[in-house]
């Protein structure tokens, strides 16, 4: 069976859906389950953009965030033929309206990955988007959802929520095994190559965040949580590691210093490979007090390496993170933020490490991803007989 993943960019900075498509691709070839490629509004001939075993066509850039190209219809054209079926990753962007188009034409079932793209949040923080998007969901983006094979949620609070956000909310609705592949290599090794790109946190203690420094994500909060509750603290540092686009650093930066914690609060940047890995490692806890997340990938790799996480309520599997006794969770303002580190702090080190020896039996349960390729092939396969499911 061959299967292509269509999506907006596979660049390593575009966050947490490139990373799952990555994973899904290589779990599906390394299990001979499908032949898996991608197509991408990227421009071509870029390094960064490669993924080992599966080829990755850049027919890009298109036009603007939304990447208009004909490049992409022509692509489609010469090559859907090939493929039994279709993931498309994402919302609102011409990919999904590019793949709807063509697999209707061509009769080739697909299923779509929204990756938290209908939360309801979007449409109270940003209203005059909202009603910009909803024009667009009437004339097309409802099209694509509705005629879907399955549109894939990765938890049942993603998709209770979904319905909520525009009205004629039709289809058929997956809730299906999302997150990462546990970590290969020597922790001991990965761990080396964090400090090499983060130096300063050598022999101490610190909470790390890793994800895109964005307000969504609560970073400023979490800043200023640090502050009050550590200032009297040297012994515990901060970091903040992930791609800065939206030119946030420098407000996080500047909250630090008049917060008296300037020296302790880190920013490596993007980190991959295995100085990721060895950062979930090194960390004594992973923070994420984000306003808006339908999964969090990063939140089940700190589970995956063994490190206990402070969420907010605001993350979609914050349930299951509570349910299995891996984290804390608080709401996704400031005292909110402030109380989820005092709480972690108060925590004896039995306590602590009692809550990280859960951490991995958790992941395995919930999260490992390589039970999700077949699941795809069968929702692939399946008779689109079935009765759309009205949300």
């Amino acid at each position: 069976m061959r299967i292509l993943h269509a999506i907006h960019s596979m660049s390593l900075t575009a966050g947490g859906p490139t990373a799952v498509v990555r994973e899904m691709a290589q779990t599906a070839q390394r299990g001979g389950i499908y032949h898996t490629e991608v197509v991408c509004l990227d421009a071509p001939n870029q390094p960064s953009l490669e993924c080992e075993g599966v080829p990755i066509h850049c027919v890009g850039p298109g036009i603007g965030k939304y990447g208009f190209t004909p490049r992409l219809d022509r692509w489609l054209k010469d090559n859907l033929p090939r493929f039994d079926g279709v993931v498309v990753n994402g919302l609102w962007q011409y990919h999904g309206y590019a793949v709807w188009r063509a697999c209707r034409h061509g009769k080739k079932p697909y299923v779509v990955f929204a990756h938290g793209m209908l939360d309801p949040w979007f449409k109270k923080a940003y209203p005059f988007k909202h009603r910009k998007k909803a024009l667009y969901w009437a004339a097309i983006e409802r099209r694509l959802l509705r005629d879907a094979t399955g549109v894939m949620f990765t938890s049942p609070t993603e998709a209770e929520l979904a319905p909520q956000t525009f009205r004629h909310s039709e289809w058929t609705s997956c809730v299906v095994p999302y997150g990462t592949v546990a970590p290969t290599g020597e922790a001991r090794v990965q761990i080396e190559r964090f400090y090499s790109a983060c130096p300063e946190v050598r022999n101490s203690n610190f909470i790390l965040f890793i994800g895109r420094l964005h307000k969504k994500k609560g970073c400023d909060l979490l800043v200023q949580a640090f502050a009050s509750l550590y200032r009297d603290h040297p012994g515990t540092h901060l970091v903040l590691a992930g791609p800065d686009e939206e030119r946030l650093q420098p407000e996080l930066t500047s909250l630090a210093a008049a917060g008296g914690v300037g020296d302790r609060v880190h920013f490596p940047g993007m980190l991959s490979g295995d100085a990721k890995w060895g950062a979930f490692y090194a960390a004594e806890v992973f923070a994420l007090p984000s306003h808006q997340e339908n999964f969090g990938v990063a939140v089940v790799e700190a589970l995956a390496c063994g490190t206990p996480v402070l969420i907010s309520d605001q993350v979609n599997i914050c349930r299951e993170i509570v349910a299995d006794e891996v984290g804390l969770v608080e709401r996704d303002d400031l005292e909110g933020t402030t109380r989820l580190l005092a709480r972690w702090r108060s925590l004896s080190p039995a306590e602590r490490a009692q809550m990280a020896m859960r951490c991995r039996p958790a992941f395995q349960h919930r999260y490992d991803i390589s039970e999700l390729p077949r699941i795809l092939v069968e929702r692939l396969t399946h008779s689109r007989q079935d009765e759309l499911v009205s949300s």
